[in-house]
């Protein structure tokens, strides 16, 4: 099964001090750069969008393309933005990726910036991880000194200036608009569109903004090739992406491959769930994407394949749970978050976050009725597609399909007046349709 892993961005995440300037040269760091600079900004844009490279953020849309809305005929400054406010529930690729290889993510800021012509390129990592922010910070500080950043890099002709910048801890600033009201200093909420961010972004101004993983994907595809990256993945996603694996597998961690990998190659690459239990329910793409079950462990992990599933492969934050968890617990722990987190902005989502709570909590203790399920249905569909950004949306999707697929579990609760799991058998009680 080995075969089947693609290490390009953690190809070096195993080498001696990886994160440093001089480990990274070693192994053919910047030559991608190097290379860049000595194209015209159109043909780089170009091999972005013939490799097929799709936002690796959770949208999936088309970054090449994403670049190409930049209007150059505009005398405003262009700026390029670095999503790196990695804080989806079980989303956990970037941070690694920037921990031990973040002179990959700046040479591909390099790159892109120079691609869509822009002086200024931001960092935006999430605040809560101190030790990201100084890891960055000190690999743009080596770039400097290299000078691959600064003016008149490597005689090209071209200034570059890198801004790392920490938020503040505000899951809503992964939101993109949002994100630029927390670097323009001002309280993280999403903004109305149009103007879309290319038009009117950062300070008014054209603005690409990108998922870490995105932006650190490009020097592979300057220096192999548009084909190349092309080769992998599946006919309309095309590429390698990281899979998270994490909770009840025996080795969670980082798993690099092609898209179109299945669930089921992968638990058997992290050694298989953990022993003695099955799988009960995972996430595709973090908690804001619906859950799935283990009828779908052959379904490939790309845009298409997850989609038709009725999922979304989102940040493929692959949250894998056993038999011995609860679904109404977890979803409810999820829900809680969503609700901490909404910036308040939309009623659909501040004041619906709020009732789900409420109504979920009501289940797990055993109260209610079976038309709650139905009220709490409602609900879900009184927020999807009202609230004005994604996250309102998210909130619903763990609820809706956890009682698509474990309807049973939630009447437990009301049947037994509480939690029917029993944590000295390991073991849920039959009426759930899982036993350990």
């Amino acid at each position: 099964m080995t075969h089947i892993l693609t290490p390009v961005l953690t190809d070096n995440w195993d080498q001696d001090r990886s994160w440093t300037l001089a480990a990274y040269e070693d192994r053919g760091g910047y030559s991608a750069a190097r290379n860049a600079l000595t194209m015209a900004p159109d043909d780089i844009i170009s091999a972005v969008k013939d490799s097929g490279l799709r936002g690796r953020g959770g949208a999936g849309f088309p970054t090449g393309m994403k670049w190409g809305f930049i209007p150059q005929d505009n005398p405003k400054p262009k700026y390029l933005v670095v999503n790196a406010d990695e804080s989806e529930p079980g989303t956990c690729k970037d941070i690694p990726l920037m921990m031990a290889s973040p002179h990959t993510l700046v040479e591909g800021v390099i790159i892109s910036s120079y691609a869509i012509r822009a002086n200024h390129a931001f960092i935006y990592i999430r605040g809560e991880v101190l030790h990201v922010i100084r890891r960055v910070q000190r690999a743009v500080q080596e770039a400097y000194l290299a000078g691959h950043l600064g003016k008149n890099i490597h005689g090209s002709g071209y200034d570059l200036d890198i801004v790392v910048h920490a938020g503040a801890g505000a899951y809503i600033c992964g939101e993109e608009t949002a994100l630029l009201e927390g670097l323009e200093g001002r309280r993280g909420q999403p903004r109305l569109r149009p103007p879309f961010p290319a038009v009117a972004g950062l300070y008014a101004s054209p603005t690409v903004i990108n998922n870490v993983e995105s932006i650190a994907s490009v020097p592979s595809i300057i220096g192999n090739g548009a084909d190349w990256f092309a080769s992998m993945g599946t006919e309309k996603s095309k590429g390698f992406g990281i899979f998270s694996l994490s909770g009840h597998v025996t080795r969670p961690g980082q798993y690099e491959a092609p898209l179109g990998i299945t669930l089921r190659q992968l638990i058997e690459l992290a050694g298989g769930m953990r022993e003695g239990h099955e799988l009960k329910f995972w996430t595709p793409g973090g908690s804001s994407t619906p859950l799935l079950t283990p009828e779908h462990l052959d379904v490939p992990l790309d845009f298409e394949g997850v989609g038709a599933a009725g999922s979304m492969l989102g940040t493929r934050a692959l949250q894998l749970f056993d038999e011995t968890t609860c679904v109404v617990r977890a979803v409810l722990r999820w829900t809680e978050f969503y609700k901490h987190e909404s910036c308040g902005k939309c009623t659909p989502c501040r004041e619906g976050t709020w009732w789900l709570v409420q109504t979920l909590a009501r289940l797990e203790d055993g109260e209610g009725s079976e038309a709650d399920l139905d009220m709490l249905l409602d609900q879900c569909d009184n927020i999807l597609g009202r609230s004005f950004c994604a996250l309102g949306d998210g909130a619903t999707s763990p609820i809706s399909s956890s009682i698509k697929y474990f309807r049973d579990e939630y009447l437990a609760h009301l049947e037994h007046g509480g939690c029917p799991f029993d944590p000295a058998a390991s073991t849920v009680f039959a009426t759930t349709g899982a036993t350990a």
